[in-house]
């Protein structure tokens, strides 16, 4: 099990943290061309980091954050349900719980076999 993806694909889970997809209604250049900024600006953090620039550094984080947004991973929800965000909860404190607790038994049973 690498990263499960919550039956409702709104969030994926790591280390049993929610963390939230992208909209599935970004067309696939836009989100191709978004994820590549995100990338690119991710590359400035580490570089910025490498040679103490503070400044740099915050830039490179305020274009993290635009880019996450853009992409429906940060700020308003992409959904329209109405449902809240769990983002960044983890994931036993949520509604997917028990889900992700049947997820978790079922890769261990696999191992096992």
């Amino acid at each position: 099990m690498k990263h499960p993806v919550t039956p409702d694909r709104r969030y994926f889970v790591v280390k049993g943290k929610l963390w939230r997809l992208s909209d599935p209604d970004l067309e696939p250049r836009e989100k191709a061309r978004l994820v590549k900024e995100l990338m690119d600006a991710r590359r400035a953090v580490k570089a910025a980091k490498g040679v103490g620039d503070r400044d740099a550094e915050l830039e490179a984080h305020r274009r993290v954050d635009e880019a996450k947004r853009r992409l429906g991973e940060r700020g308003p929800v992409w959904w329209d349900d109405g449902a809240p965000d769990f983002n960044r909860h983890l994931v036993k404190n949520s509604p997917y719980a028990d889900w992700y607790s049947k997820q978790r038994s079922d890769c261990s049973s696999k191992r096992r076999a």
